[in-house]
């Protein structure tokens, strides 16, 4: 059968090959618009290589580039704005040529070298404590604070296990839980009333801690009006 039937129609045969040549030739021949859009962005496109009169010099350390091309006293916006992507393009390009590249599960970093560029402080250098009444005295008297001073752990034979000698769960503590305590004969006849090991315990250690307070509040006292 030819393309036209008896009836002066198109048949099937040619309709499909008409869209197969009207596919074929749109993919082929992009629009115009588009082309143009990417013409453009290519030709707006600043090239990745920087070239300058003077190099520049680097502190990878602190992500710093310096560059000592001097700039024009007229220079406009956007003259700034060019020297700045120089400068972070050549940067860039420094840290991807230099730096070791290690990959983790977080993703993938640069190693930094150490930075060479003296950085000015955030804050005040804090002040230097004033010395306690202790420590006047011992620095009188030549004493020398010993190696072998208790540590901040002790070993709890009833547990197995080494366990804090003062403060949460300390060893200072493991009379409060114990529910057969021995009584103090000899207080018990001074006063004739039995005494609560538990509870003068307590009461003891909590004195303790007000007392070095008021330690403490006294020698930052005596140390203001001497200094």
């Amino acid at each position: 059968m030819s393309d036209t039937d008896m009836d002066g129609g198109i048949s099937l045969e040619a309709q499909l090959a008409g869209d197969k040549s009207a596919d074929s030739m749109d993919i082929a021949s992009p629009p115009k618009a588009a082309m143009s859009m990417t013409d453009s962005t290519l030709a707006t496109r600043r090239p990745v290589t920087v070239d300058k009169p003077t190099p520049y010099t680097f502190d990878l350390g602190n992500l710093l580039a310096n560059d000592p091309n001097p700039v024009a006293r007229d220079a406009d916006e956007e003259a700034l704005a060019s020297n700045a992507r120089d400068a972070a393009q050549a940067l860039i390009n420094q840290l991807l040529t230099t730096c070791d590249i290690k990959s983790s599960a977080d993703g993938v970093h640069l190693i930094l070298p150490p930075s060479t560029t003296p950085l000015p402080r955030e804050k005040p250098i804090p002040a230097e404590k004033p010395p306690t009444k202790w420590e006047l005295f011992a620095k009188k008297k030549g004493i020398t604070k010993n190696k072998n001073d208790k540590t901040k752990l002790v070993y709890d034979d009833a547990s197995g296990e080494w366990v804090p000698r003062w403060g949460y769960k300390g060893k200072n503590k493991e009379g409060d839980n114990e529910w057969l305590v021995e009584v103090d004969e000899k207080k018990e006849k001074e006063t004739g009333e039995a005494h609560d090991a538990r509870a003068e315990g307590r009461a003891a250690r909590k004195e303790k801690i007000r007392r070095n307070e008021r330690k403490q509040r006294a020698n930052e006292r005596n140390a203001k009006k001497t200094g």
